[in-house]
């Protein structure tokens, strides 16, 4: 029912600024070759503020539909084997507008950044930022964090084989990372280790990974850094579009499909995708891993206006996984066994159907997503609903189930820029109820609040930026009473927290070839509702947690700095930084501290008790890339990542950091007639030996190289064009275990490492991607 009166207050107001502001605004332009003044054709060109778009004719001309003659925007022009530009442009003045292209086969774009307080190209942008396009999300990956994860120096993954994968910034994860999607940010109890991301790999256009305290603007938990999904922006007005895009992974054989089909009708936009995944169980070096499938269901849509006086879009998407789980049990030989004592079969691995115990999500949400523009400025409003279904089942009952409903609301006043200041003034709450709804529990019902306001300004002034902010926040976490048979099982609390934010950051452009950036500031990450009242066994992660009432906010201090530098041959980053954390919240066991459980069953198991307490921590590591570009058709792409991170109150090193990574490729792009963007590629990954562990519950893990390969091209089939591609990971089928794993030996069972569980072996996947065109 709150969802219904949500849909028809957003509908209502999109309606009303429909009738309220009908007319329209267009300026046309032309996009041509720096070296040949040829026109360009099929040249994109994007303003990402107001989510407008529009694609050069034969004759280079393009024609941008719904511009108001108010304020200045930056606008990014893009074309294969151009280097892309960024140009601020003030449409008051400008009647026609050209850009002239240099061509570059090497990626050089001056990528717009959306996911900070005011867009900005990448180097005028102080924070540290990595962008990936969607050819690079296409590539072999099982959900969108691993794709990620393999392309972004300092970003890591938490994993349960090849079904979840959590983000992990600059050694911080969980719910110190948040994940923005349609400019919502997304609420789906991060705080599990086997809790993954309920987003379809598929919809999302540009991915944003802002490494380092981002608090200023998303408050709470954004204490290591935000990934950042950008939906794609609306086609050109008269103009319907689609795909079709499938893959097949041999090593859990793994099927994908995704279809999408989006339209502009005199500024109505709408578009819809559905995407179906479905995995058997997956296979390491040494044989399957039991009951380690998963399917994946999504649906999601976009409605709205783009008019003149701005964007109104209503977004909906649903998600469905279901995930099977295992619990160790070997026979005499070591082998894997079921609870009947039978060894498991070919065609058990390869059955999809999942047994028990699993795991089943669900996950609703509604955004309404709408920048207005004032005489003075623009008004950007972000609202959303989610609602978070997760189940942990070991018979058709779950055990556990958590239904999390998630308020959230957004506001931006942006000051029209003057003389090169740009101030900006925000205002966010949300509202989250949780509630259990299983047999058993593991964390109270509870309630959340969270208000925050913050004050931006930047200023420009010949090739140098500066920025600074600050913001306020007030968070209050309840948490509720429950007596189980005549014993206390949760005592109630009523926790408070409220703090103070700030930021400053610079940027200096030397010449084209080379630029500084430097970021300074303070951020804080309230305890979540699992660290302060949990009580029970964990499924999933055979662990019995128990949290603490008392815990205090975490309180974090850091800087970073960050030099670029690129021409036709040569681009690449360096980056440092260091992260002061007080009061850092994490669980931990000591050997011997075990709870034996009794089930409904009157089986008695025994399970490790993981205890939430505080420290102070220190994180400090190194970031950078290098990409060599010979000549026209050799990339030789290399990405380097550490993270160094101590318990400074126990004087031992902090648990689960990731190791140090090497990531090398060499692409080849040969011209083949009747084809275009063909590539052969090879890479090396390398990470290194991860001894720097708390040894009082976590075990180390050894170095490892993993080979990688891939070859595809684009066919053109007329005006039609079809991507095809093929791509190998760990193509030696390497036998090695991930530090940050949770199938790792010492992470099931610290007593008993013979439970470690190889990551996967070799997998070859093959996929195809279709786009299409109805009309224009």
């Amino acid at each position: 029912m709150r969802l219904t009166y949500i849909i028809g207050f957003l509908t209502f107001l999109t309606a009303f600024y429909s009738v309220v502001y009908a007319f329209d605004g267009t300026i046309s332009g032309k996009v041509i070759d720096a070296s040949t003044q040829q026109p360009i054709a099929g040249a994109i060109i994007a303003i990402p503020d107001i989510k407008t778009s529009a694609v050069t004719d034969n004759n280079g001309q393009f024609t941008l539909h719904s511009i108001t003659n108010r304020g200045k925007f930056l606008i990014e022009v893009r074309f294969i084997g151009y280097k892309s530009i960024t140009r601020i442009v003030d449409f008051s003045r400008e009647e026609f507008l050209e850009f002239a292209l240099e061509p570059s086969s090497l990626e050089m774009r001056e990528v717009v950044i959306t996911g900070t307080a005011i867009s900005s190209n990448s180097k005028k942008n102080s924070t540290s930022v990595a962008t990936l396009g969607r050819e690079q999300m296409l590539t072999a990956s099982t959900n969108i964090v691993d794709a990620i994860a393999k392309q972004v120096p300092g970003v890591s993954q938490i994993t349960t084989g090849l079904s979840i994968s959590k983000p992990v910034i600059r050694g911080l994860g969980y719910n110190r990372v948040v994940t923005l999607n349609d400019g919502v940010k997304q609420q789906g109890q991060q705080w599990g280790d086997e809790h993954g991301i309920e987003i379809d790999q598929y919809s999302a256009e540009r991915v944003e990974v802002l490494r380092g305290a981002a608090s200023l603007l998303y408050g709470s938990d954004a204490l290591g850094g935000v990934v950042n999904l950008l939906e794609p922006l609306p086609v050109p007005r008269g103009t319907v579009r689609g795909e079709l895009l499938s893959n097949y992974a041999s090593n859990n054989g793994l099927t994908s499909t995704s279809a999408m089909l989006t339209g502009n009708v005199d500024g109505f936009v709408w578009r819809g995708r559905a995407t179906y995944k479905n995995a058997h169980s997956f296979k390491t070096p040494t044989g399957f891993f039991p009951n380690s499938g998963y399917n994946e269901t999504d649906f999601n849509a976009m409605l709205g206006l783009n008019k003149v006086w701005g964007y109104s879009h209503v977004n909906f998407s649903y998600f469905k996984n279901n995930i099977g789980f295992y619990e160790p049990l070997f026979n005499d030989q070591g082998d894997y066994i079921n609870e009947e004592g039978e060894g498991f079969t070919d065609k058990d691995h390869k059955n999809r159907r999942l047994a028990f115990p699993k795991q089943a999500i669900n996950h609703y949400k509604v955004g309404w997503n709408s920048k207005l523009l004032l005489p003075s400025g623009s008004l950007r409003i972000d609202l959303g609903f989610q609602q978070n279904q997760r189940k942990e089942l070991e018979q058709a009952v779950p055990e556990l189930f958590f239904e999390l409903d998630t308020y959230s609301a957004d506001l931006k006043y942006y000051l029209t820029e003057s003389n090169g200041w740009q101030p900006v003034f925000g205002i966010s709450g949300d509202a989250g109820f949780s509630r259990n709804k299983g047999e058993e529990f593991l964390i109270p019902d509870y309630e959340t609040y969270g208000i925050g306001a913050f004050v931006y300004i930047k200023k420009t002034w010949d090739n140098n930026t500066l920025n600074a902010g600050i913001r306020y926040d007030h968070r209050k976490n309840n948490g509720k009473a429950l007596e189980e048979e005549g014993e206390i099982r949760f005592t109630a609390f009523n926790n408070q927290f409220s703090n103070l934010s700030g930021a400053l950051g610079y940027t200096h452009i030397f010449n084209d070839f080379l630029n500084f950036k430097a970021n300074a500031g303070s951020a804080f990450r309230s305890p979540n509702p699992a660290e302060l009242g949990s009580n029970g066994v964990h499924e999933g992660t055979f662990r019995y947690e128990v949290g603490n009432h008392e815990l205090k906010p975490e309180r974090s201090y850091q800087a970073d700095a960050t030099l670029e530098f690129g021409n036709h041959i040569i681009k690449g980053s360096m980056g440092v930084y260091n992260n002061y954390i007080d009061h850092y919240i994490y669980a931990s066991h000591v050997p011997g501290d075990n709870r034996e459980v009794v089930d409904e069953d009157g089986i008695i198991a025994e399970f490790p008790v993981y205890r939430y307490g505080q420290v102070k921590a220190n994180l400090y590591g190194f970031e950078g890339s290098l990409t060599l570009h010979p000549v026209a058709f050799i990339h030789f792409e290399n990405t380097f990542g550490y993270t160094h991170a101590q318990n400074l109150t126990l004087k031992r090193p902090l648990s689960f950091i990731p190791a140090a990574t090497l990531h090398h490729t060499l692409r080849f792009e040969p011209a083949i007639q009747g084809t275009r963007e063909s590539y052969f590629s090879i890479g090396i990954d390398n990470f290194f030996k991860q001894n720097r562990v708390d040894d009082t519950f976590e075990t180390p893990t050894a170095g490892y190289a993993l080979l990688n390969a891939g070859v595809g091209t684009t066919f053109l089939l007329g005006k039609q064009t079809l991507k095809i591609s093929v791509s190998a990971n760990n193509l030696l089928d390497k036998k090695y275990y991930n530090a940050l794993s949770r199938l790792k030996p010492g992470r099931l069972d610290h007593n008993d490492p013979s439970l470690g569980v190889y990551n996967p072996g070799r997998d070859i996947t093959i996929g195809f991607y279709l786009p299409f065109g109805l009309n224009h």
